[in-house]
């Protein structure tokens, strides 16, 4: 299908319908209009999603049928369904979609963190520069330790989990700059690549990772999700393609939103791990187990869930049954 000419033919249905569905009164034959011109952008859509991978344009017919279609429906569907919708569609959908820019900025943090840990790890004079010998001590035979336990569990899972939303929201608010995701990412990575050096100088790499990795897996996906949100906002006013600058920074925001509430949960089950499985007298390979187990679990369901509402509409704004409710209309 030549997609240019497809946009060409149809694209004034499209803004007809926008306009109708914003207005507030409508007439007994502009509601006829809305309606024929709703049930033809439904027919596009499925044309689109079965012979293009444009996900802009599958974005914009998406949005455009969805909310003409609340309009026409006058009303909105059932709280619990929402919710579920937005677990299963467009929660993983949202963080499938971006999942190139997350993975970037793991890889980014990984190299940046590794590097300086290995520095760290084979350089006295860094380490010195960092604080005295006892003070180095003190962090890697008894402080990195005891953090993960000095506070009431319940307590430190509410910490942890307000600490941990605060730098993936930091992500979505810089996310516009891009220079501001890349200063968190790189804080976080330095932070880390600089205890992780110290401990493993003093033969404590074994005590760092089995304190890190069973919460840490999941944690820090969460913040490399949020970054890859707001680079891709970032991206998307850097280079809107064939949406306008303001459409495509706006269609991205809100999926940026929608990757946001769901993080607040996903952040809480982060909390709840490095609050309760962290600190426990388990053996470190059954805590790392119990955090693999749960980072691989959101993992699936990213894929699952992610992956088969990305490939049904890319944003996930409607789902496969909109197809039953709407008789295909020539045009």
């Amino acid at each position: 299908m030549d997609l240019d000419a497809f946009v060409a033919v149809h694209s004034a249905d499209w803004n007809s319908l926008d306009r109708l569905t914003k207005r507030r009164r409508l007439t007994g034959a502009e509601v006829d209009e809305m309606v024929l011109l709703y049930q033809r952008a439904a027919t596009h859509l499925s044309v689109v999603r079965s012979s293009s991978h444009d996900p802009a344009l599958v974005a914009r017919l998406s949005g455009t049928v969805g909310r003409a279609r609340t309009r026409i429906s006058g009303g909105n569907e059932p709280p619990a369904r929402e919710f579920a919708r937005m677990f299963t569609v467009s929660f993983p959908a949202a963080v499938y979609r971006s999942r190139w820019w997350s993975l970037g900025a793991a890889a980014g943090s990984a190299l940046v963190a590794l590097a300086l840990g290995w520095w760290v790890a084979v350089t006295p004079r860094v380490q010195a520069s960092v604080g005295s010998e006892q003070q180095i001590q003190q962090l890697v035979q008894n402080d990195f330790e005891s953090y993960y336990s000095e506070n009431a569990a319940s307590g430190f899972a509410v910490q942890v989990w307000t600490n941990n939303a605060w730098v993936a929201a930091l992500c979505f608010v810089l996310g516009i700059t891009g220079v501001g995701v890349v200063y968190v990412l790189a804080q976080n990575a330095l932070n880390l690549g600089l205890v992780g050096g110290l401990m493993a100088a003093n033969d404590r790499l074994d005590l760092f990772f089995g304190l890190i990795l069973p919460h840490g897996l999941l944690e820090l996906t969460c913040v490399f999700v949020a970054a890859g949100a707001g680079l891709k906002v970032f991206w998307a006013w850097v280079d809107p393609g064939p949406r306008s600058r303001g459409r495509a920074v706006g269609e991205e925001g809100r999926a940026m939103v929608t990757i946001a509430i769901g993080l607040v949960v996903v952040l809480l089950v982060s909390g709840v791990v490095e609050a309760f499985v962290t600190p426990s007298p388990l053996p470190t390979w059954a805590r790392i187990t119990i955090g693999a187990v749960v980072w691989l679990v959101f993992l699936g369901y990213v894929w699952r869930y992610g992956r088969t509402a990305a490939l049904a509409g890319e944003t996930g704004d409607l789902a496969a049954e909109l197809a039953g409710d709407v008789r295909p209309v020539a045009g």
